[in-house]
C-alpha cells in the first residue's frame, strides 16, 4: 500500500517524507508519487519538507512493473502514469508554500533524479549519483527533467546527461552547480535535517513568496519581475514575521519567526 511505500514523520516543524522500498532501491510505482502529492498537500502546519530514501538509495527510477510493458498500448499506459501520478507530485513540490530539501545517497535515477532536483536544496552524500538513463532504453527524460536540467546546468551539460545516459557523480554535480552540497555518507541525514530545521524556523510566508518569485523569474522579463517584487514586498510588510524581523533588527536580537 502507498502508506507503507512513503513514511511520513514530523520532526519539529519539518515534515520528513521517506521513500520506503529499500529492497527495490526505492524504485517508485505511481502510487508512491501519489502519496507524495497527498503529503505535500496536507502539511498540517509543517514549515519545511525533507524528502529522503530508506536504505542505500534515494530513488532508482519509476517502477511500473508490467503495467506499461504488459499493456496492449504501452505508450498510453506510460502517459497515464506520468500525467496522473508522477507529474502531479513534481508540480506539488514546485508549488509548495514552504522550502523543500532532498537528501540523496546512492542513485537518483530517472524520475528519482527529477524528484531530487525539484527541491530548493539538494544535499548529496559522497556515494550519490544522478542519472538520466532514458536514452539507453530508447525513451526520453520525464518528470520535468527537460525543463529542470537546462536551467540548472545549461544546455550543453543537460545534453551530456540526457544524450549520453551516463552517471553523474555527486562531486561533479556539485561542480556543475546542480546541487547544494556534498557531505560524507554518515553526515547526510543530520546535515539535511539541520538545513530543513533552519528553514522551518524562518519567515514562512516570505520564503514561500521567494520560491514563487524564483520560479516566475525563469519565465518572465525584468519589468514583470520588478512589478511582482513590488507586489510581494507590499504583502510581506503586512505579515507578523516582517514586524518581528524589523523589531529584532532594531533591538539587536535574533528574530523569533512564527510563520505568519
Amino acid at each position: 500500500m502507498a502508506v507503507d511505500q512513503l513514511l511520513t514523520e514530523r520532526r519539529g516543524d519539518v515534515l520528513v517524507l521517506t521513500l520506503n522500498r529499500p529492497d527495490r532501491l526505492n524504485a517508485a510505482p505511481p502510487s508512491l508519487f501519489e502519496a507524495i502529492t497527498a503529503a505535500v498537500a496536507d502539511l498540517d502546519g509543517a514549515r519545511a519538507i525533507l524528502i529522503q530514501g530508506a536504505g542505500r538509495a534515494f530513488c532508482s527510477g519509476a517502477d511500473v512493473g508490467m503495467g506499461a510493458l504488459g499493456s496492449e498500448d504501452p505508450g498510453a499506459a506510460t502517459h497515464a502514469a506520468l500525467t496522473q501520478s508522477y507529474n502531479p507530485a513534481i508540480l506539488a513540490i514546485a508549488k509548495a508554500g514552504v522550502p523543500v530539501i532532498t537528501a540523496v545517497r546512492g542513485p537518483a535515477a530517472g524520475i528519482g533524479c527529477s524528484l531530487a532536483l525539484a527541491a530548493d536544496f539538494c544535499i548529496a552524500s559522497e556515494s550519490a549519483y544522478f542519472l538520466q538513463a532514458f536514452v539507453n532504453i530508447g525513451l526520453v527524460p520525464d518528470g520535468g527533467a527537460s525543463w529542470l536540467l537546462p536551467r540548472l546546468v545549461g544546455r550543453a551539460r543537460a545534453a551530456e546527461m540526457m544524450l549520453l545516459g551516463e552517471r553523474l557523480p555527486a562531486a561533479k554535480a556539485l561542480d556543475w552547480g546542480m546541487i547544494h552540497k556534498v557531505v560524507a555518507d554518515d553526515a547526510l541525514d543530520d546535515t539535511a535535517l539541520a538545513l530543513a530545521t533552519r528553514l522551518a524556523a524562518g519567515p514562512t510566508v516570505a520564503l514561500g513568496a521567494i520560491r514563487r518569485g524564483l520560479a516566475a523569474a525563469l519565465e518572465t522579463d525584468l519589468a514583470t519581475a520588478l512589478a511582482r517584487e513590488a507586489d510581494d514586498q507590499r504583502a510581506m510588510r503586512g505579515t507578523a514575521d516582517s514586524m518581528e524581523g524589523g523589531m529584532a533588527f532594531l533591538q539587536k536580537r535574533t528574530p523569533a519567526f512564527r510563520g505568519a
